[in-house]
């Protein structure tokens, strides 16, 4: 069941689409009647989580695009990772990335750090405008 929709840059790439069709679990219906309703279909829900994902936005944002509804989308998103879509396709993207371009990992770098702030200390105090905790403000 697919759908037809313009492309606006924030679509799933077809040939995305279908190395992810590939990995998702079909739903399992335990309803004893077999009366739910249809599901969304998957590659809207995807556009959806991808589009989030893109953005930053909050997944209530969803219900302002034409894309799919935020509880759609977010559902999806859990029951995905749950299930390890996302893992098994970046597991893929990176097998095929070392196919095409190949992946030297031979040398390997991390960048972080763990240190404390330079501008904090005692006289910093909790956060005032947190009313359930009491703290310092400094007035300048």
């Amino acid at each position: 069941m697919g759908y037809i929709v313009k492309d606006d840059g924030w679509r799933i790439p077809d040939f995305m689409w279908e190395e992810m069709k590939q990995i998702i679990p079909k739903p399992i219906d335990n309803h004893p009647l077999k009366c739910h309703k249809p599901r969304i279909d998957n590659r809207k829900a995807l556009d959806g989580i991808f589009f989030v994902m893109r953005t930053g936005c909050q997944w209530q944002a969803l219900d302002s695009t034409t894309i799919c509804k935020h509880s759609v989308a977010h559902d999806r998103f859990q029951e995905w990772i749950a299930d390890g879509v996302f893992e098994t396709f970046w597991a893929r993207g990176l097998l095929a990335y070392d196919e095409i371009k190949g992946l030297n990992l031979k040398w390997q770098s991390l960048d972080g750090a763990m240190t404390k702030s330079p501008l904090g200390g005692e006289a910093t105090g909790a956060n005032p405008t947190d009313r359930a905790k009491k703290g310092l403000k400094e007035v300048s």
